[in-house]
């Protein structure tokens, strides 16, 4: 792949596409971790050279648990790509953020438990921080962006990403805002902890579809119910997206360029081939 892109839209459940923008190729890459999702999209808007990623696929054939972040992440760090702004629905566990209600979390809880959350392993170890999941950097301009369009948006909440494809239970429900969780879904791992493995800054923009199942009075959470809110959702998305672009992938976070590289602990004699081989490619220059 010979682009250099800086900037990528990871599309979530309701985003599989990005009106207006001029489409100069769609790519389906082979990578060490197989396809990714779908095609990416490469193309520019408003000038910006950027790429799409549907992370469900176009038709939304692929469950939370079946995303192939792997691939995703490597195709896109391949690409060039510096920072990610991920979509996702959500479901609100707080009074406040109502239904179509925008939220920019700044700390997750991983609830999952059949993912593999790590490129690493295998013969190479690596242990990185994750001390801060999402961008600050990248948080900051978005949140400009929505004021700016007189979007508002609920900042410095927390996420907490269960294993799905169901929804919670009312016990899980009410377990998770105990933790102090504000909203939740089933796609933020593995996906923002390979993208920090990456090196690529990342920001997940949540967009609330529903009260989950803990709201006395409130009907449990269908997929209707969803559906009928991802629509409205997917307009404030590209709204937002049309301010937003043109601040992305500028280099204005590159925080974590290098940072991979101090955290391997495997000394060189003892690193698996195979797993170097794979890792060439998305560090070249450390193996």
């Amino acid at each position: 792949m010979s682009y250099n892109v800086k900037a990528a839209i990871i599309g979530g459940t309701g985003l599989y596409s990005l009106d207006g923008m001029e489409l100069i190729e769609e790519i389906h890459p082979d990578t060490p971790w197989g396809k990714p999702s779908d095609k990416i999209k490469i193309g520019k808007y408003k000038g910006k050279l950027i790429a799409f990623l549907p992370r469900h696929g176009i038709g939304h054939f692929l469950s939370p648990s079946e995303v192939p972040n792997h691939a995703n992440i490597c195709a896109l760090k391949q690409l060039g790509v510096e920072e990610i702004i991920a979509f996702s629905s959500v479901g609100s566990l707080r009074e406040e953020i109502k239904p179509l209600d925008f939220v920019l979390p700044s700390q997750v809880i991983d609830r999952t438990r059949h993912r593999n959350s790590t490129y690493f392993g295998n013969g190479v170890v690596v242990h990185a921080p994750f001390a801060e999941p999402f961008s600050a950097n990248l948080a900051k301009r978005i949140e400009a962006t929505a004021k700016k369009i007189g979007l508002e948006i609920h900042t410095d909440k927390t996420l907490i990403c269960m294993e799905g494809p169901l929804f919670s239970t009312k016990a899980e429900s009410h377990l998770y805002r105990s933790w102090g969780a504000d909203v939740i879904n089933m796609t933020v791992f593995p996906e923002a902890k390979l993208a920090r493995e990456a090196e690529i800054a990342y920001q997940m923009i949540c967009m609330s579809t529903d009260y989950d199942c803990w709201r006395e009075g409130e009907e449990s959470v269908t997929l209707e119910m969803v559906v009928a809110n991802l629509g409205k959702n997917a307009e404030t998305a590209k709204r937002l997206l049309a301010e937003l672009i043109h601040v992305i992938g500028n280099g204005d976070d590159l925080t974590l360029k290098n940072s991979t590289k101090y955290s391997i602990v495997t000394a060189p004699e003892k690193r698996n081939p195979e797993t170097v081989k794979k890792l060439k490619a998305l560090f070249p220059e450390y193996f």
